[in-house]
């Protein structure tokens, strides 16, 4: 397939899955102003399963995404309460990375009887039980972010596939489709089941347009282990002989760089990465990383509070409406999803992307150390 060709699948599934995002909200905000539920319409606020005056239950992962603490978890803990006249509220825990205390975070709210529960699973395969738990007392789970395994309700997350075909095409286009050129592949985390969909996604660009000299995968996802695998892979390729690099997220694309220049690069190839991080928009500006993923946290996390609320008080046509893909994992098939869709970051759209859709500012990202390189691509005027 040619690069013209792929390109335009490419937006054209963006497009597509914006399409169906906006419909889906668009269509739940109507029906929950016209008070239909279950197909019946009524003046007032239909007579839900379970009224305002509800919990939610939210099992974030890990800290060392900026994204769950400073994201995630306010939006979805405002949403909720905007959603429930202020009475619902978010009873919240994060794992840390730990697989472990995350399977007893759950096992505790489910013991706390909260009445729906979100979970971004550290290990989608260990939290099958805990799901199995949950359902066995009557507490529907949506797997956010990462598909869970188990009986799950509902899933909400970024087209992953898609992810790392964005991924993989910037990385190719930049390095000019060259079979040659020798690449350094990072993945994430193989307990995540998102990094095998990004790889798959990736490869489909990159097996047939690049030499992927090195491949590791990135235990948790934690940068230290990312930066030494960057070392070996440094070791075995050569630093002259590494034309790019495929970072599966902005944290290990960050220690790859840091890998980089201690060896003594001249130039920092091509990086990619996802998350579209503060300080991976600054290494943008700067030049240090080529490009990120923007993937809409507020979206997501807006998305998830109104499956949940949706969900627990009965209003099945606001669900169905929010819910309008359809999702296989290992244990369930067709789980009710949302794929929420993604954009490739680079230093030509931050303008248009992170910062209007107010994530950061240009007061944030054009600090002192990178103000001039804010000038030359017009952030700053």
């Amino acid at each position: 397939m040619n690069t013209r060709t792929t390109r335009t699948r490419i937006r054209r599934f963006v497009a597509r899955r914006t399409a169906v995002g906006v419909a889906a909200s668009a269509a739940a905000l109507s029906l929950a102003s016209c008070g239909v539920v279950d197909g019946i319409g009524d003046e007032s606020k239909a007579s839900p399963t379970k009224g305002d005056d509800i919990t939610v239950g939210l099992l974030l992962p890990e800290k060392e995404n900026a994204r769950y603490e400073q994201f995630d978890h306010p939006i979805i803990k405002s949403k909720v309460a905007e959603l429930t006249s202020n009475k619902g509220t978010v009873q919240y825990a994060n794992a840390e990375g730990s697989a472990k205390r995350q399977s007893s975070q759950l096992e505790q709210m489910v013991a706390e009887r909260v009445d729906i529960l979100i979970v971004d699973a550290v290990d989608s395969k260990a939290i099958a039980s805990g799901v199995k738990k949950a359902k066995a007392a009557g507490i529907p789970v949506i797997a956010y972010d990462r598909l869970a395994q188990g009986p799950i309700d509902a899933y909400i997350s970024f087209d992953n596939e898609l992810v790392g075909q964005v991924q993989g095409r910037a990385l190719v286009e930049k390095l000019g489709n060259s079979p040659a050129s020798k690449i350094v592949m990072m993945n994430g985390a193989k307990t995540d089941p998102n990094s095998a969909q990004f790889k798959a996604g990736a490869m489909s660009e990159l097996q047939d347009a690049t030499t992927i000299a090195e491949e590791f995968d990135t235990k948790d996802w934690d940068p230290k282990y990312a930066k030494a695998n960057m070392e070996k892979a440094i070791q075995a390729v050569g630093l002259d002989n590494i034309a790019g690099v495929y970072a599966a997220n902005d944290g290990i694309a960050g220690a790859v760089i840091d890998a980089l220049k201690t060896a003594g690069v001249s130039k920092v190839p091509p990086v990619t990465g996802q998350d579209a991080e503060l300080a991976a928009v600054q290494r943008i500006v700067s030049g240090d990383q080529y490009m990120s993923v923007y993937k809409s946290y507020p979206q997501e996390a807006n998305a998830v509070a109104e499956m949940a609320v949706a969900h627990v008080q009965g209003r099945s046509i606001e669900f169905d409406a929010l819910t309008r893909d359809n999702v296989d994992s290992p244990t369930t098939e067709n789980v009710p999803s949302q794929l929420v869709p993604v954009v490739e970051l680079t230093k030509e759209n931050i303008e248009d992307t992170v910062i209007k859709d107010n994530i950061y500012t240009v007061k944030q990202i054009c600090t002192s150390k990178y103000r001039a390189a804010c000038e030359d691509i017009g952030l700053l005027k």
